[in-house]
């Protein structure tokens, strides 16, 4: 397969590919939390497109193949969440990708639960340019977001050489209930619901 989208991706005229990154964090004590969502959100991407996430690339489980005629790379870094650049940053490299092909799913508490916000580049703090997506509301209602992004992302903005020009999707998992720890929420499984209200775009 690599060799076939190797020759694919880079001959005059071909579709440029992409790469897709989910920040979770591995192994079974954090399967299904709603600080992995951006993993569980790349496994039904590739799901949807009959991608396999069966091999270890730059410290990542990782996936190729189309959509349509578009390759695309899948990767859920195995680094922690906070140090998720040391595998994006080689795989953008590796590829030859520049950042405006790159995409980090994360979640995000500032989001209700099943809204995505799609920012297509730039720093953080910035409105400017994002655009929502709700599987029931119209797009419009503008959400504050919080430094919580920026810690997410410091290690994949550290390993892009500072570089923020790529774009991010921000998975709304909400915020925790009453006085509840958001660190405790944050590992706190999904319920069913809750996870089919994120997961329903695939």
């Amino acid at each position: 397969m690599h060799s076939v989208i190797g020759r694919r991706c880079f001959c005059t005229g071909a579709p440029r590919p992409w790469l897709f990154v989910g920040l979770g964090n591995p192994g079974d004590k954090y399967r299904g939390t709603r600080h992995n969502v951006g993993f569980e959100m790349i496994d039904a991407f590739a799901e949807s497109q009959g991608i396999p996430m069966s091999t270890v690339h730059c410290k990542a489980m990782f996936g190729q193949g189309f959509v349509g005629d578009v390759p695309v790379f899948l990767a859920k870094p195995q680094t922690y969440m906070n140090l998720s650049g040391e595998s994006a940053g080689p795989l953008a490299a590796y590829y030859k990708l520049p950042l405006n092909r790159v995409l980090v799913f994360h979640d995000d508490m500032d989001l209700p639960c099943g809204v995505l916000r799609l920012k297509p580049k730039g720093g953080h703090g910035s409105h400017n340019g994002e655009v929502y997506l709700t599987p029931n509301v119209e797009n419009g209602c503008l959400l504050l977001s919080s430094c919580c992004e920026l810690l997410r992302l410091k290690s994949v903005i550290y390993h892009f050489r500072g570089n923020r020009e790529f774009a991010r999707l921000r998975i709304g998992i909400g915020r925790p209930p009453g006085q509840m720890d958001p660190k405790a929420f944050l590992l706190q499984k999904f319920n069913r619901t809750a996870r089919e209200r994120d997961l329903l775009w695939f």
